[in-house]
């Protein structure tokens, strides 16, 4: 074969590098076709086994290995791959219910992931029902022939409640129901999910594995092979896939999560206990606080012979009086010089965001106390450059 011309040798250069080239961090390896050595290949491997790559959208070295180390972190055995924490949990529900059929969330749920119940899944022909996460009778009173599929948070969105997972799971088996568990605040590092009896945890990576506060993505993750491949196979049907950049950028950040979630953990726990002694504040809702709604849960799942402790995420809501006016609720936050307004949690800078408890639990339950809600998410600063922040705020508030 005569040299070819530079164009196809750009493309078709001889040159591989050799092999054997080893770095603290994995290449980053990014494809959507795939070259395969033989026809007989190409028509034999399964994108569904992890022993083969068919087509980017369907794997790489980079995803499988952030996979299988995503699976081993939580204690399961399969792991799926989406673009944020919240489609994981939309494609749970795609995957595992159809029309006809009804799923039961806390009445703490994730706000976006009622309004999916709400919207999509109600044109689809999927009923929900509310349940009240602090009383397993009250979600064994839901229960029907047409419940397939359970969702629980530990702890709750923004009240932060923690439920007793064990006996939430129990009913759900006793029934033939699937259950799901949002486990981002647990991260994979507070408790075990499946040790709690759960069918699936969904994670949203954008918090803790992330770290940056700077990538999005979510992982599907099961203990059971059946539950897996259904996963899998609707997950292929939608085409969604990862970028090769975001799984290496979770990559980097899950070798540092366990130390930073233990800092952030700490860090809030100072930052709340300082908190919970301003005249200003009704209740603290932080599950590590004795008083704070599941506490008594959350001792018996997050505390263990490896963590005295316990292990909860950075992150605590406080209810201030009803009688200080949401103006001056308001006034704090944005006197905050440290704390930046924002979403999400888990990253390097403590963010604070005040809600409208009407708007997010509707009636209100007879374990919060009534008055305007602030949640608190804690990052990498210093605790006690965080508690002068809050001191000189609500200084000026005051006077």
């Amino acid at each position: 074969m005569t040299t070819p011309s530079i164009p196809t040798a750009l493309i078709h250069h001889p040159y591989r590098a050799p092999e054997g080239f080893l770095a603290p961090q994995l290449p980053i390896y990014q494809a959507s076709t795939v070259i395969f050595p033989s026809l007989k290949a190409l028509r034999e491997r399964d994108w569904r086994e992890r022993d083969g790559y068919t087509y980017g959208l369907h794997g790489t070295p980079s995803s499988f290995t952030l996979e299988s180390r995503l699976a081993s972190l939580e204690g399961g055995l399969h792991c799926t791959l989406t673009p944020s924490g919240l489609s994981a949990i939309a494609h749970v529900n795609f995957a595992l219910l159809s029309q006809g059929d009804e799923v039961l969330l806390p009445s703490n749920a994730y706000g976006p992931s009622l309004a999916l119940a709400k919207g999509e899944l109600a044109q689809f022909g999927i009923t929900h029902q509310i349940y009240d996460p602090l009383d397993p009778h009250s979600l064994k009173s839901l229960l029907n022939a047409r419940t397939r599929l359970v969702w629980l948070e530990a702890a709750g969105s923004v009240t932060m409640e923690f439920p007793d997972l064990r006996a939430l799971t129990a009913l759900c088996q006793a029934h033939g129901v699937l259950s799901a568990l949002d486990n981002t605040w647990g991260a994979g590092l507070a408790f075990n999910p499946f040790d709690c009896g759960l069918d699936v945890s969904v994670h949203a990576l954008t918090k803790y594995p992330s770290g940056g506060g700077d990538v999005l993505m979510g992982s599907i993750v099961t203990k059971d092979d059946v539950l897996a491949l259904q996963i899998k196979l609707s997950h292929m049907r939608m085409g969604t896939g990862v970028a090769a950049h975001d799984v290496a950028a979770i990559l980097k950040g899950l070798q540092s999560m366990p130390v930073r979630y233990a800092h952030q953990d700490q860090s809030a726990r100072a930052v709340a206990a300082f908190l919970k002694t301003q005249a200003g504040v009704a209740q603290l809702l932080h599950p590590a606080f004795e008083g704070s709604p599941g506490h008594a849960h959350w001792r018996s799942h997050c505390v263990s012979e490896t963590h005295l402790e316990g292990l909860a995420a950075g992150i605590f809501s406080v209810v201030f009086r009803p009688e200080i006016e949401s103006a001056r609720v308001d006034a704090l936050c944005e006197g905050l010089k440290l704390f930046k307004l924002g979403y999400s949690w888990g990253g390097p800078m403590s963010l604070v965001v005040p809600y409208e408890m009407a708007s997010i639990r509707g009636k209100l339950p007879a374990h919060l106390l009534p008055g305007h809600l602030v949640r608190f998410c804690i990052g990498l600063e210093d605790p006690q450059d965080l508690i002068e922040d809050l001191k000189q705020a609500l200084h000026a508030v005051n006077h």
